[in-house]
Order: C-alpha cells, then structure tokens, then sequence
C-alpha cells in the first residue's frame, strides 16, 4: 500500500499497521515520519525498540530474524528498525526481508520499520521492496522542490505562532528566506526555530528575517540544470557561486550543462525529421521534471541557436581542462557561468 507524506497521519489515526517503509533522501521529512509512526506506535504500548543497520553483504540477518519474533521479558510490544542505507540488501537480504513482510502480517506485537534511501524504479521492481509494498505500507519521500519551499516556510512558520507579513513584503521575505536555505531542509528547519525563539508570536518583517537567517543553502548540480531550462537567470548565478565555494568539480558541472545541449538538440533533430515531440523524448530517455521542462523550451529553440549552444559546450570542456580558447575567460567557472546564461536567455526567448 502507498501513500504520500502528506497521508500518514490520518492513515495512522485510522489504525497502525505492522510494517511500514519509508524510502527517500530529504533526511528531516523521512525522520519526521518515522517519528510519526514510532510516536503512534508508543501511544499504542510498543514500549520496547530495536535498530539495526544493514552496512555490507555480509550483514548478519539472522539476528534481525530473531529480533522480529522475541520479546523481552518488560515489554509486550517492540518497534523492530531496520535502516538500510545503501539500498540494497544484497542476494542474502532480498529473500529475508521477504520473509519478515509476509510475517509482519497480522502481528500486533512487533512493528517493522524499514528506512531506506531513495530508490530507483528497478530497486522499486525488485521482489523485496514488492513484498514490502504487498504487506505494509510504503512512502516515498521527495525532495521539496525549490519552488514549494516558500509555502512550506510559511506553513512551518504558521505552526510556532508566526507568519510574514500580506502582500509583496511577505512574498519577498519567504522568498528570501528559500533562497538561504535551498537543498538544505534541516538547516531551514533550525532557521525557522530559531525565528521562534528570537521573536514573540506574530508577523515576522522583511528586517527581521534579514538579519536572522543565515546563509545555510547546499546546491545539487543536477538541480542546476532545472534551474538554467526554467530561465531563473539570478537562482542559476546563485547556484554556480554556491557550487564553486562548496567544491564541487567543474568538470561535472559542464557535462551536466553540455548533457542537457546535446538532449536538446538530438529531440529538435528527430522533430525535423517528422517525429513527435512525446516520441523523441521517450527515445532520448527524458521524463518527469526534465521531460516538462524540455516540452517548454524545445519549441523556443531554433536548430541553429542548439548547434551554436553546442559548440559554445565544447568550448568550455577545453576550458575546464585548462585549454585557452579566445573570447572566452580563462577562468572555469566564469566560463561555465557564460555558458549557463547563454542556455538559461535562450530558454526564455521567445518565438
């Protein structure tokens, strides 16, 4: 059984189950449900709680085994936690986690909680994350994306007595505080405390905000290429500057940007040749978020503006390995940064 996030506490009012999974990388919102569930489960007598760590292929399951059917002698009920945190339980673990789902059912002395990282859709196939999924319940926990950060802000703001204040002020102020603390929830978590604790109940000004949250925001490089296809010229500047300061390779930077030119333009070459935009980007491997974003822009973009975008990519893969190529900065990252807002502009332009 699946559910979101944003189900499981009127899925758990509803009555407990006694195995539950939680798999996603966004560490405060996966520790905040487990919390929910072990919290629940107290209140329902599960005094007693045991953790274990699957680190290696040769992870003992056995004693996870026995843990799942033995009580000690001052508890009826026990939570039983098994973390995961690579994924991947191995040959030997595919079959015992199996096992303990189909033994879960029914049991109301022992709960099992699975935590695990996200999971890529043939981890989602294999046949123990199915048992998992067929016996208890499952959640998949996303990472929030930049532009639902300001809402959750404020309704996290909300739940400690505090708000911004109407109009364009208060938009400017959560969008302030975002971009402090993008890709990094549990800092924005603190940030948001430490409002709490800072000022009385009430209306927070733009002031107020400034000159209390900190600059704690952590950059994706994979999210920079949403970034640069959205057009969002200043979040892009922003995120290389971030990139750069946190250490990130160059290197990786340019082939995600160049990744996304060569896409680009292999789906506006299959349209030419007649095929359908949905065609082309199921043949090229593009889905999701990127699949809507490339829908937007491909009609933007000419085939030429692509081969130009294309051979400025090649430009800066000579410059990020220490080659000079004239009319360009020496410097990788300023390099890398022309590159971005040449992508980014033409992302915007119109038809």
């Amino acid at each position: 059984m699946q559910l979101t996030l944003s189900q499981l506490q009127a899925n758990l009012q509803k009555g407990l189950r006694s195995l539950y999974t939680l798999h996603g990388d966004e560490a405060l919102l996966v520790q905040e449900a487990a919390d929910a569930i072990r919290g629940s489960a107290r209140a329902q007598g599960f005094s007693e709680r045991s953790v274990h760590v699957v680190s290696g292929a040769h992870f003992d399951w056995s004693e996870v085994l026995a843990a799942s059917g033995s009580l000690s002698l001052f508890a009826d009920r026990q939570i039983l936690e098994i973390r995961i945190p690579s994924g991947k339980p191995g040959k030997e673990g595919s079959p015992m986690i199996q096992q303990l789902a189909q033994s879960a059912e029914g049991n109301d002395s022992t709960l099992t909680l699975f935590i695990l990282p996200r999971l890529d859709a043939a981890t989602k196939k294999g046949a123990w994350f199915g048992a998992l999924d067929q016996y208890g319940v499952t959640l998949q926990i996303d990472s929030l994306e930049r532009a639902q950060l300001p809402q959750w802000i404020a309704q996290r703001l909300k739940l400690q007595g505090q708000g911004v204040v109407a109009g364009q002020e208060g938009q400017s102020c959560l969008q302030f505080f975002a971009d402090r603390v993008e890709g990094n929830l549990l800092a924005a978590h603190q940030e948001i405390q430490k409002l709490g604790l800072l000022y009385p109940q009430g209306e927070l000004s733009l002031e107020q905000v400034e000159s209390a949250v900190l600059n704690v925001a952590r950059f994706d490089v994979f999210k920079l290429s949403e970034a640069v296809l959205s057009g969002q010229i200043a979040r892009v500047q922003r995120m290389l500057d971030g990139l750069q300061a946190e250490g990130e390779a160059a290197v990786l930077v340019h082939y995600t940007l160049a990744e996304d030119i060569r896409a680009l333009k292999r789906v506006k070459d299959a349209m030419l040749e007649g095929r359908p935009m949905p065609m082309a980007l199921r043949e090229q491997r593009i889905w999701g978020v990127r699949e809507k974003l490339f829908e937007r822009v491909l009609p933007r973009l000419s085939a030429s503006k692509l081969a130009q975008l294309l051979q400025n990519a090649h430009q800066v893969d000579g410059i990020v390995k220490g080659l000079k190529v004239a009319d360009w900065p020496t410097d990788p990252w300023q390099a890398l940064q022309r590159l971005a807002l040449r992508v980014s502009s033409a992302c915007m332009a119109k038809t």
